[in-house]
């Protein structure tokens, strides 16, 4: 039996790639707590398998000498052989216990030095079991992962990573970001149940799963022609993205939403019908903050970049959508460029139009260098005129330009 035993557990260490002196001091470790219980030894036991024949000797300690003054324990201890029959039965029992604790810490080590790299990759996973608190995704074949959605009223320090809504069937197959792998070797507590749980947890609430997705969609992204600048998310409902191009030649938005929306359908569709809308990245922060307000038209906007503060000027029919539905929009747009945005009607604004300083900068929907004439009047609008070649005004503000600093005549038809 003993020799069998053995014979087991050397073919078991070469399968699963295991230390066998390693395996066999585990043995004893175990043996030896497990038999100070049984046989009530009160100063704990010893015990030594044979490595040739695999018998098992138990040896009871009796402590001689004096206790330390300190610690109060003995140092030494004298061996008495107790071994009881059977103890082969036991070992074999024990070492069943032993071996899958071994084999499972391994697995879980491996995955760790696997994956730990690896956090922030996005993962396409099968759905194996779900569970009130979270979903089981296998990940390939011996791995698996969490997809955590606790309840935050009920466990408040654990993970909600599933977007409203969504629910998920078995062996359905979804994509995720890996936003933890955890340490075997930790000596940090561990959440709850976290020794029968996946090492590796996934998220598809965070908003580098949207970059990551637009990264396998859009060849420009994954080819860093066009960045993705920034990401604001309310996780199933929905998305901003703001994006730029390192090439003048190449629209950013366009090349995100593809032809026909074809690119940005794809990403809609992984995330389950959550709307995503792809913005222009501006580093002038008042042209950001009004494209991150789109689909809504902004007139004016005015920033204060010390403070992160940006007050934006709509049109009257303009205010709901700018705002959004319970102010999704504009929560949205604030998130995306980091300022704290405060939106006014054209109705309200203008008095506060005519004291506007200089240093307020219009925001219209062209972009610089559009042609157009850039005279403003009083009401903060923009002259729709063509400007003159090498010129910065059309023919009429070109000469009232020119002549701001003269002396105005009284004749009326002098400007003629």
């Amino acid at each position: 039996m003993a020799s069998e035993m053995m014979d087991a557990l050397t073919a078991l260490c070469q399968e699963r790639h295991i230390d066998q002196l390693y395996l066999i001091d585990r043995l004893e470790q175990s043996l030896a707590k497990s038999y100070a219980d049984v046989l009530h030894l009160p100063y704990g036991a010893k015990v030594t398998i044979d490595r040739a024949t695999g018998r098992v000797y138990v040896y009871k300690l009796i402590p001689k000498g004096e206790p330390d003054e300190e610690t109060g324990e003995y140092e030494d201890f004298d061996e008495i052989d107790v071994t009881p029959s059977g103890t082969s039965r036991i070992a074999a029992q024990q070492a069943k216990i032993e071996i899958k604790a071994i084999v499972r810490n391994a697995a879980r080590q491996q995955i760790y030095e696997e994956f730990s790299d690896r956090v922030g990759d996005i993962i396409t996973g099968t759905v194996l079991q779900s569970t009130p608190d979270f979903e089981i995704v296998k990940i390939r074949e011996g791995v698996e992962a969490e997809l955590p959605h606790f309840d935050p009223r009920r466990y408040p320090e654990e993970r909600n990573e599933r977007p409203a809504g969504e629910r998920y069937m078995h062996n359905q197959r979804l994509k995720a970001l890996i936003i933890e792998v955890r340490d075997p070797n930790s000596t940090q507590q561990p959440v709850r149940g976290e020794r029968q749980r996946p090492p590796i947890v996934i998220s598809r609430t965070h908003p580098d799963l949207l970059k990551r997705l637009f990264e396998l969609e859009v060849p420009e992204v994954y080819d860093r022609v066009v960045e993705v600048r920034s990401v604001a998310r309310e996780p199933g409902i929905r998305s901003k993205v703001a994006v730029s191009s390192n090439d003048d030649k190449l629209d950013p938005v366009g090349a995100c939403v593809g032809p026909k929306g074809s690119r940005v359908r794809t990403v809609v569709s992984e995330l389950r019908g959550e709307r995503v809308d792809v913005v222009l990245w501006s580093d002038d922060p008042a042209r950001c903050v009004a494209n991150a307000l789109s689909p809504a038209r902004v007139s004016r906007v005015m920033v204060d970049s010390e403070n992160k503060y940006a007050t934006v000027i709509v049109p009257d029919d303009q205010l709901s959508l700018a705002i959004g539905k319970e102010g999704q929009n504009a929560r949205l747009a604030a998130r995306l460029t980091g300022y704290h945005i405060d939106i006014k009607n054209e109705s309200l604004a203008r008095e506060i139009l005519r004291d506007i300083p200089s240093i307020v900068s219009p925001v219209e929907e062209e972009q610089e260098g559009d042609g157009r004439c850039e005279f403003l009047f009083p009401d903060g609008r923009r002259c729709r005129n063509s400007a003159r070649p090498g010129s910065r005004f059309c023919g009429v503000h070109e000469r009232l330009d020119a002549m701001a600093g003269t002396e105005a005549s009284d004749d009326p038809d002098s400007l003629i």
